[in-house]
């Protein structure tokens, strides 16, 4: 970074970083929710609104449908359960038709919009609950980040995408949100696909349950599943989540440093990079005869050298590491100009944790914006380094 450009940020404070912080040389910017708005006078946090949804759900005998039988039998032969306190369960088991509602897609017509995203996405309730949580948590988060090269910013950014910091990790009861998406997922062109995922994370919840000793019946999450401050779904939960505080337990919703712990060991079993240093994405220019099209929508790993993409139309203001391949992300702006982007590895493995490029730019912006406020204005006792 340019030292002027340095010097000035250090010298900001919060309340004017984010009307003047200038465009870096990769192409990020503030969100206008957080260039416009200036900063007000250290606030506690407010509770969580609840939504206005029936949690409880309805009673159904989930023990008589066949398809809920042929699966319990499936579990207890492979799992080694007991079948008959697999039918005590099931039988307490509620079908939510919230979590149903909630899971089919948006009506079609409305256009995406990455600034009408980010806006909600990167505010200063996330920006100073952000600061905040570093501050809380920075041995823990300076100790991932060396273990797994996950730099701060990336674990703050999902965790506040993602719950606001542990302020809303879900009331639904996770036995009956994916029981019921189970067996009756909405009509849908992958509902089969759909279907089979949460049968397997229903397996998973049991798994774990049996494995920690707890009642499976009191784990709540969204409405999705998902589990604790990071919403790890149970099969992540089994397979990544991490006891980075050394209690003996994994507690990923009370505990803020097995959350830090368990994102960062996601992110690397899911292609996180250490050698990978630098921006996660660059700003394109895009030339005006769209041969570079075909690159878009190309899965969710970068797949294109340089050369290919320069040949291809795609530029960079900042000069691309030529040894790393890229892949070339839309983010789409209503009746707007579309915004493109360049990613690399890492990028990619965010959207592993959630697969759209909306979400993995707003985990990038929002670590950044953070990033910025806590510089300058770091921990009492503690001075801004360059």
């Amino acid at each position: 970074m340019p030292m002027k450009t340095l010097l000035t940020a250090l010298l900001l404070s919060a309340a004017t970083i984010a009307a003047a912080a200038p465009v870096d040389p990769y192409g990020y910017k503030l969100p206008p929710s957080m260039q416009t708005k200036k900063k007000k006078a250290a606030a506690k946090p407010k509770k969580p609104v609840v939504p206005a949804i029936d949690y409880t759900g309805e009673y159904v005998n989930f023990g008589d449908w066949k398809e809920v039988r042929a699966f319990l039998d499936d579990v207890a032969a492979r799992d080694g359960f007991n079948r008959a306190e697999l039918d005590t369960l099931i039988n307490q088991v509620r079908y939510v038709d919230a979590a149903i509602q909630l899971v089919k897609p948006a009506p079609p017509g409305k256009p995406k919009n990455w600034q009408a995203y980010s806006k909600l996405m990167i505010d200063p309730t996330r920006v100073d609950g952000g600061v905040r949580f570093w501050n809380d948590n920075a041995e823990a988060l300076a100790r991932a980040e060396s273990l797994y090269g996950v730099p701060a910013e990336i674990l703050v950014g999902i965790i506040g995408i993602e719950t606001v910091y542990g302020r809303n990790t879900g009331r639904f009861r996770v036995l009956d949100a994916l029981t019921s998406l189970a067996f009756s997922y909405p009509e849908a062109p992958q509902q089969r696909e759909r279907m089979a995922f949460f049968k397997g994370e229903l397996e998973a919840t049991l798994l774990f349950a049996r494995q920690t000793g707890i009642d499976p019946l009191s784990l709540k999450g969204s409405f999705a599943g998902a589990v604790g401050m990071p919403q790890f779904m149970p099969s992540s939960l089994m397979k990544y989540a991490v006891d980075f505080d050394g209690s003996g337990q994994i507690d990923l919703l009370n505990s803020p440093v097995d959350a830090i712990g368990s994102v960062a060991a996601f992110l690397v079993a899911h292609g996180w990079d250490r050698e990978r240093g630098g921006p996660l994405v660059y700003a394109a220019n895009v030339s005006a005869n769209r041969t570079w099209e075909n690159m878009l929508n190309q899965g969710l790993l970068p797949k294109y050298s340089v050369q290919e993409l320069n040949a291809a139309g795609v530029t960079t203001a900042t000069p691309l590491p030529t040894q790393q391949t890229y892949g070339l992300v839309d983010l789409q702006n209503g009746a707007e100009a579309t915004e493109y982007w360049l990613a690399n590895t890492n990028f990619y493995a965010i959207t592993q944790y959630n697969r759209s490029y909306f979400y993995a730019m707003s985990v990038v912006e929002l670590g950044r914006a953070i990033k910025l406020s806590r510089g300058a204005n770091p921990p009492s006792g503690v001075a801004s380094g360059m």
